[in-house]
């Protein structure tokens, strides 16, 4: 996908590879490519700066608002040089955030901050908590029709905070709230890759559940290619994916978290959301959105994407007796997230 994504930047000097790029991303026969803004709010923070460079790379964002409380008037500069089609305003400060949404078509939250080691929880629960019912709020005053794509963690109550919000403000629109959970399928793509030895390009791999720990459920029964691996990789390779977190965190020995690989994945979901929204037919992602594919109000499940946000929430397909066992396992602590979630956006 990061090909595809990118081609118009790494060939500059290829026209034809331009408009077959074009002719991909578009159905309508029409040349003109539409008019997007996408505002980035956490821009200037770990995930914010690279994801803020990668859609600056996007052909499909024609305006980048780039918002935070400090610093973004430099990554506005930096990214703004950069020679590709959208033009980059950055916005600093409660004052410019009007501004900064005014005209969205799709919001992207990073905000907040990363986990660190000792931090509790609720440590992150309360501080990243705050700051989403805050900019909820002016998404809800400022860009009501806006897509809005939550990367801020915990995302499995951050969605359910944001929807509150919506519904306060009497704005609430399920099939525009996304909770962004690529993360979890390329890291499953890529683990699985690696064991069953296949190039990383082809697999697909879908990832139900929630965002967190043991409510992240890759599906390596539906991967593609299958490759027929024992129980005791597939096991290991679901715990890595579920721990793909924790992983990078020790890594960094105590100084970040997954900021790089989740700017990826974060521009990843949101080209298939531009995608849906100009009318690419056949998009599908998945992520965490309200749903009634099981008892519980918000779940991660194959969604078809299209103008409206979510056209249609895929079915879970069969699972494996091992999956079967990890879903029931999952839902009593997404259950308690997504209540938690409630609980804090009514406070």
């Amino acid at each position: 996908p990061i090909s595809k994504m990118f081609r118009s930047v790494i060939v500059r000097s290829s026209s034809s590879a331009k408009q077959s790029l074009l002719r991909r991303s578009f159905s309508s026969s029409s040349s003109s490519v539409p008019e997007r803004k996408v505002a980035i709010l956490g821009a200037a923070g770990g995930i914010g700066q690279p994801l803020a460079l990668l859609m600056k790379l996007n052909p499909l964002v024609s305006s980048l608002s780039l918002f935070d409380i400090a610093n973004t008037p430099g990554v506005a500069a930096d990214v703004g040089h950069i020679n590709t089609r959208s033009e980059v305003v950055g916005y600093m400060g409660d004052d410019e955030l009007a501004k900064a949404l005014e005209g969205a078509d799709l919001v992207i939250i990073p905000a907040g901050v990363p986990r660190k080691p000792g931090m509790t929880r609720d440590d992150l629960f309360n501080i990243n908590a705050g700051i989403v019912k805050n900019l909820c709020s002016a998404i809800a005053k400022y860009c009501p029709h806006a897509l809005v794509n939550m990367i801020s963690n915990p995302v499995n109550s951050t969605v359910p905070i944001a929807a509150e919000i919506f519904k306060k403000a009497g704005m609430y629109d399920e099939k525009k709230l996304f909770g962004v959970t690529t993360l979890d399928v390329v890291r499953a793509k890529t683990f699985y890759a690696g064991k069953a030895n296949v190039p990383v390009a082809e697999v697909n791999v879908p990832v139900i559940g929630g965002h967190a720990g043991v409510t992240i459920l890759p599906l390596f029964s539906q991967a593609t290619p299958q490759a027929n691996l024992s129980s005791d990789v597939l096991t290991a390779l679901t715990k890595r994916t579920q721990d793909g977190g924790t992983e990078v965190v020790e890594a960094k020995a105590g100084k970040g978290s997954a900021t790089l690989s989740m700017a990826y994945a974060g521009a990843l979901f949101a080209d298939a959301c531009l995608k849906g929204l100009n009318g690419v037919p056949d998009v599908v992602e998945c992520s965490y959105v309200q749903s009634t594919i099981t008892e519980l109000p918000f779940f991660a499940s194959k969604v078809r994407l299209g103008k409206n946000g979510v056209e249609e929430v895929l079915d879970l397909g069969p699972l494996s007796d091992f999956e079967k066992e990890g879903l029931e396992a999952l839902k009593p602590e997404l259950k308690s997230s997504i209540e938690k979630g409630v609980k804090f956006a009514n406070q």
